[in-house]
């Protein structure tokens, strides 16, 4: 686990009309302010990756569909330097994703459905304060390929 990283179990709540679906409360304890939220979808075998945050913590949950979330920590102090977390989210699995400014992070969607991943930022979005890299960048030690073992 990533030194900063939390993850929370959401409750969903199912009934003969559907669901509802439980991301985040203000009374949370991964809940700072509010700055947007935001969906972001993919279509199966698409990989949206690298970017980090330096300001914006993310909140991520999968609302349909399933992801590899990956993590890759290079924060010159933190006692996770050079670790790699994957994650599979999606409502099977569903749970809050905090992640702290500065850890690089992407996703790939897998299975056969368009994901819809959910993002209740703690500041709203400015093109400055994210830095990109490609998704097969050497810089960060993955490959999104699936590996039989």
């Amino acid at each position: 686990m990533i030194d900063g990283v939390k993850i929370t179990k959401l409750k969903q709540i199912f009934d003969e009309r559907g669901k509802v679906m439980h991301m985040m409360r203000s009374d949370s304890e991964v809940f700072k302010h509010f700055g947007e939220i935001y969906f972001s979808t993919s279509y199966p075998g698409v990989v949206k990756a690298w970017h980090r945050h330096k300001e914006m913590t993310l909140n991520y949950a999968v609302i349909f569909g399933e992801i590899k979330f990956v993590l890759f920590d290079d924060r010159k102090n933190s006692p996770t330097k050079g670790q790699i977390q994957e994650l599979f989210i999606s409502p099977h699995n569903y749970v809050l994703v905090s992640v702290p400014p500065m850890i690089w992070n992407g996703f790939k969607c897998i299975g056969i459905n368009e994901s819809i991943v959910a993002n209740c930022a703690d500041v709203p979005h400015k093109a400055n304060e994210i830095d990109r890299k490609h998704p097969t960048d050497k810089y960060i030690p993955y490959n999104w390929n699936i590996e039989l073992k």
